[in-house]
């Protein structure tokens, strides 16, 4: 494995992050009926080990499959001791493993896939990316979440958009289309010491958001420009993989997109749709959002930038 691959070296933080002042609700609450939603709920109001919140994380990107696993199982999902998810299981209130498990079956039954036992490594890591694709479809039944991050981003001018290493590219995306709509988007994609400076600057221009992108491993940077932001008096949006994702105690709105797990590194199709989904909302709240696209084709034409 790479440095940059899956959540084996990710701890999740401590669970749903706080949603401010606003009146959205957090992220799932339009999807109560979802096993991933169902979970969360679960675990909301424990205070979790870093270890157990984890187990919590795993068991969130496989809802629909943790009713089924061991305790075996979920240990080697997670990557800790069997003796570990015992306690996990003990800290939510049940009597041990097998009776959180009949829980589960009985609250958020699991749909096997058929057929899917036959699939190759490769068209595994497809299913999951498809699995995490109709989590967020979920998660979007409930659009005030979204619809509330877009009237932060278009507010802010100027809107800086972080994302390092594995997020950088995440970040880049966004900001390259973000700019076609928004007067003053600023790309924070490369850490070091001057990404605070860089911040300052934004705060002093005006601006009032920050979006993030935050993926697995999460870097310990991130996490400290978050708390920086904040203390600078920005709103800190953040896309990230897990409601429980270490990013989640210095984000204002966080919106999770789960990435996928089966290859040597993480693929992150969803977090790459919802940044879609991002510049959707924040187009809503852009009055001359349009106006400012069909400029840019007038202009892409005149110069003949596309050959198609």
């Amino acid at each position: 494995m790479g440095a940059e691959t899956g959540t084996g070296g990710a701890v999740p933080g401590a669970g749903l992050p706080d949603a401010g002042a606003g009146d959205a609700d957090p992220p799932g609450a339009g999807a109560p009926d979802s096993p991933a939603a169902r979970l969360q709920a679960l675990f909301e109001g424990h205070r979790l080990t870093p270890t157990q919140r984890r187990i919590a994380h795993s068991m969130v990107r496989r809802a629909s499959d943790v009713p089924f696993l061991s305790s075996v199982e979920l240990a080697e999902l997670a990557g800790v001791s069997q003796p570990s998810v015992t306690r996990f299981a003990v800290a939510l209130g049940f009597d041990g493993y097998p009776a959180l498990r009949k829980h589960l079956r009985e609250v958020a039954p699991a749909e096997q896939t058929a057929g899917s036992a036959s699939y190759n490594e490769y068209q595994q890591a497809v299913e999951a990316e498809i699995e995490n694709l109709r989590h967020l479809a979920e998660l979007l039944a409930d659009p005030r979440p979204v619809q509330r991050a877009g009237r932060l981003l278009a507010a802010s001018r100027p809107l800086p958009v972080l994302g390092l290493r594995a997020a950088a590219s995440q970040a880049y995306g966004f900001a390259y289309f973000a700019a076609k709509v928004h007067p003053d988007v600023r790309l924070l994609n490369e850490g070091g010491t001057m990404i605070q400076d860089r911040i300052d600057a934004a705060v002093r221009a005006g601006a009032s958001a920050l979006l993030c992108f935050a993926l697995p491993r999460h870097p310990r940077e991130v996490v400290d420009t978050l708390a920086y932001a904040r203390e600078a008096g920005l709103s800190v949006v953040t896309v990230a993989d897990s409601a429980f994702a270490p990013v989640a105690k210095v984000s204002d709105l966080l919106l999770p997109a789960a990435v996928g797990t089966g290859l040597a590194f993480d693929t992150a199709c969803a977090p790459m749709l919802l940044g879609r989904v991002l510049l959707e909302a924040m187009c809503d709240d852009l009055p001359d959002a349009q106006g400012r696209l069909e400029e840019f084709d007038a202009r892409a034409a005149a110069r003949a930038l596309f050959v198609d």
